[in-house]
């Protein structure tokens, strides 16, 4: 495995920043393993700190107008700049020509360009020209492997002999991978051991060592090459828990994602990530999201293994708020509920480890 972290990145966010659209950028500001990042870009918060703007929690990342100022202010604070990462996460996954654009003045700057988008860059000749020319690499990271190397289901996953446990969500773009990090770090803060079975790019991108890129794969093999990144996971690191990111959300229109984890990977437990402010599906108005207790029952339908917690994304709300979403959420469900981001995961730790096998 690459040894990490591996430079200093510049975060690219053009016109996304504190959007659902720019999901990855703000995995990368409040976590990750493989980068340091050095800065974000996007010209409508100029001069701000990326934290602040994000969870009002200042993070020292500045947010600049665009890539030259951004490859000036990290030469200039000593940050010498390695990599751009496209922190960009659009419905459908592609690439906006002026982002296109961008991206080539970065590589003329001598930037590695890393991108979690449906446009393999990789398969463009005149990308790839530029990136010859200036000496530097180009990673698709949502490109699947071969398929002589992917995996099918074979039922290896009933030797996991560790907690499962599956982080979903009532929608896309809620929060699920946020919450399965913050857990992560708050069970080795209790002395176990976890590791993260990611299923997006962004994980990858934040240093996950196990997973796989759902929506980039042939349906034939997403159960498989689930299956295979948590006994590998399993196999090679012998944790206590492994904590699996959701995709999507069951019932959502487009991407509705979560069959496969509770099928393939079949976790012992879920924690369900939830908006109590969200009416409407991600970026699909007149799409309602299905209620909560509706979305537990069909969890629990579907792998008959328990929903234990939910975790709240606490976007439009007010902090006074949320105690009382959670009491209502208790009330509602039964289930202990949490807002991890606000208030960190230690109870949620707690809870989960309650069902840890001997």
């Amino acid at each position: 495995m690459t040894e990490l972290p591996e430079g200093n990145a510049i975060i690219y966010c053009q016109g996304a920043f504190n959007t659902t659209n720019g999901k990855t950028a703000h995995g990368l500001v409040r976590f990750t393993l493989r980068y340091h990042v050095v800065s974000v870009i996007d010209s409508r918060y100029s001069g701000k700190d990326a934290g602040e703007v994000l969870d009002g929690i200042k993070k020292n990342i500045p947010i600049i107008s665009n890539i030259d100022e951004a490859v000036r202010s990290a030469v200039s604070s000593g940050k010498n700049p390695t990599h751009l990462v496209i922190g960009l996460a659009p419905d459908g996954g592609r690439l906006s020509t002026e982002a296109r654009g961008d991206i080539k003045k970065a590589i003329g700057l001598g930037l590695n360009i890393d991108i979690g988008l449906h446009d393999f860059l990789t398969e463009d000749p005149d990308m790839m020209a530029l990136a010859a020319a200036h000496g530097v690499t180009i990673r698709d990271i949502r490109k699947p492997l071969p398929r002589s190397r992917l995996h099918f289901f074979s039922g290896r996953i009933e030797e996991v002999s560790c907690l499962k446990i599956a982080v979903l969500g009532t929608d896309s773009a809620v929060g699920k991978r946020t919450t399965a990090w913050l857990l992560i770090q708050a069970l080795e803060k209790l002395g176990r051991k976890a590791e993260m079975v990611g299923t997006g790019q962004t994980s990858w991108l934040q240093g996950a060592r196990y997973g796989t890129v759902f929506d980039s794969l042939v349906n034939d093999f997403v159960s498989g090459e689930l299956e295979h990144a948590v006994w590998s996971a399993w196999k090679n690191e012998n944790p206590d828990v492994i904590i699996i990111e959701g995709q999507g959300s069951l019932m959502n229109p487009a991407y509705p994602g979560g069959y496969e984890i509770l099928a393939a990977a079949r976790p012992d437990i879920v924690v369900l990530q939830y908006a109590p402010a969200r009416k409407e599906y991600d970026g699909f108005p007149g799409y309602k999201i299905h209620p909560l207790s509706k979305q537990i029952n069909a969890i629990e339908y579907i792998s008959s293994k328990p929903v234990v917690a939910v975790t709240l994304n606490h976007e439009d709300l007010e902090p006074e708020e949320i105690p009382h979403i959670c009491a209502a959420v208790h009330s509602v469900t039964g289930l202990p509920a949490y807002d991890v981001l606000l208030n960190g995961a230690d109870e949620l730790a707690k809870r989960v480890l309650l069902f840890l096998k001997n």
